[in-house]
């Protein structure tokens, strides 16, 4: 039996972590941990614990006595996953494998700017322009430039994920769309400048033009048989499509040839004029990864699984357009106590 850790992973783990023990060669028995203890992820795990919540060298201290404790043999991190790979040679002295790649290359590409600049310069990769800021002069100075250029402005903080800093800068609210429709991502510039003239000096902020085109999420994963890239271009609605367009299929190419990375990661792109930018590069399984494998039919998470463990797994997938989606369905967790539970951000 394989003891599989996923510590704080965000609810659509829940498939992820059916699909790594589907058919699997050797049960997986799936420890979670989570900040939220009624998280849905518990009624697909064989073993819950709340997140341990301390932070830094604390937090990996704390996860390498989980491990002993828990006799876990790998560990699928996504909180705090960079920590974790600068100390993935404590974990190897332990017996834990982590699914993770190097610190060098996790550290590189969490730095959204650093990213820019390694591929700005490679053939066959498209990167947006943008300014660096952390003061709101700096950020003025960007913000015309790129609106001299591209007419649209768009800022998100060079340390992010999942594009929870993402804002685009309008010039003026519209009272209608704020009464009547969803609350969307854009913000009025001079409230955007209020805001970080109250925190200044910030962490970077990068300031760049808005792509007006669909975004495209590109789920990928190495093998020996060779590289396994699923392109979803995003809608407004729940659907998905499945379009293997060439230009994206080599850039995605490109990219994971000249950085190697060897467990799952995603890949997002965005168009513009016809063009694919590419938008930043998450190193690890992503949230709608469950929708690449139901369209195609190959099962990533148990084929990284087995990837770390030493083991091949044979795959193969069309490459035909196709349309998925997903439906919610209610899952019962647990009696609820006479409290409220407390409400954690995932």
């Amino acid at each position: 039996m394989i003891r599989v850790w996923f510590n704080h992973w965000f609810s659509t783990s829940y498939r992820l972590i059916q699909l790594m023990k589907e058919d699997a060669a050797e049960p997986v028995w799936v420890v979670g941990t989570n900040k939220q203890h009624n998280s849905v992820i518990r009624n697909v795990c064989d073993e819950w614990y709340e997140e341990p919540v301390t932070d830094g060298d604390a937090y990996v201290e704390d996860c390498i006595q989980f491990c002993i404790d828990h006799r876990i043999d790998v560990f699928v991190p996504r909180r705090k996953m960079l920590d974790i790979s600068r100390n993935k040679k404590r974990f190897d002295e332990i017996g834990v494998k982590i699914m993770a790649d190097d610190y060098q290359k996790l550290s590189l590409l969490s730095d959204k700017a650093r990213t820019y600049d390694i591929f700005r310069g490679h053939g066959g990769v498209s990167v947006p322009d943008y300014y660096e800021a952390t003061t709101v002069a700096e950020f003025e100075e960007a913000y015309s430039d790129i609106k001299s250029k591209y007419n649209q402005v768009c800022v998100k903080f060079v340390l992010d994920e999942g594009g929870m800093s993402f804002r685009k800068i309008c010039q003026e609210e519209n009272p209608y769309h704020m009464l009547k429709l969803y609350v969307s991502n854009s913000i009025p510039y001079e409230r955007y400048r209020n805001w970080l003239k109250a925190v200044e000096p910030f962490d970077k902020l990068m300031v760049m033009p808005y792509l007006p085109g669909k975004e495209i999420s590109v789920d990928c994963l190495r093998t020996p048989k060779g590289l396994i890239a699923i392109p979803r271009y995003k809608g407004g609605a729940r659907h998905e499509e499945i379009i293997y367009d060439n230009k994206i299929m080599d850039m995605t190419n490109s990219i994971m040839e000249y950085i190697p990375l060897e467990f799952p990661c995603n890949i997002q792109f965005k168009m513009k004029d016809e063009i694919p930018y590419l938008l930043e590069l998450n190193t690890r399984m992503s949230g709608g990864l469950q929708m690449s494998c139901l369209a195609t039919g190959v099962n990533i998470p148990k084929i990284a699984l087995n990837k770390l463990l030493g083991r091949e797994i044979s795959w193969s997938y069309e490459k035909r357009n196709t349309i998925v989606s997903y439906i919610e369905m209610p899952q019962m967790i647990a009696e609820a106590g006479s409290e409220p539970s407390a409400d954690f951000s995932e």
